[in-house]
């Protein structure tokens, strides 16, 4: 059974840092992609970062471009989302989503974005203040 955990949000000033985690289970990273996506009360899904396990290649949106990093690591099976430099148009839930296929980062990005991913976790509330 997939599951996932997403942790490490709160509240942070602007200008401000926090690294989210997702502890992963029940699946091999082998052949998936892995990403956060955000949606804030009254707007739609955004996906944020992407990453390949299969060649580690990333993807972002521009909105975090630069500010974002993410990052995988295989040993625990933990995906992260680094973020600095945030602002108060980055609060939202944050989403831990897998993505089984053959895609480019760029793509994952999308059809994570579009909300076709195969798994989620709960998520994580990220609340940046001015």
């Amino acid at each position: 059974q997939v599951q996932l955990v997403e942790s490490g949000g709160g509240l942070a000033q602007s200008g401000g840092s926090l690294r989210l985690s997702c502890t992963t289970s029940g699946f091999q990273w082998g052949y998936h992609a892995l990403g956060w996506y955000r949606q804030a009360p009254g707007k739609e899904r955004e996906g944020v970062a992407c990453i390949l396990s299969r060649d580690l290649s990333t993807h972002y949106a521009d909105s975090v471009k630069g500010r974002f990093t993410i990052s995988k690591n295989d040993a625990n099976s933990v995906l992260y989302l680094q973020m600095n430099n945030l602002k108060p148009e980055d609060t939202a839930v944050y989403y831990c989503v897998t993505l089984r296929g053959h895609f480019t980062a760029s793509q994952a990005l999308g059809v994570i974005s579009s909300g076709l991913y195969d798994h989620r976790g709960q998520g994580t509330q990220v609340t940046v203040s001015s």
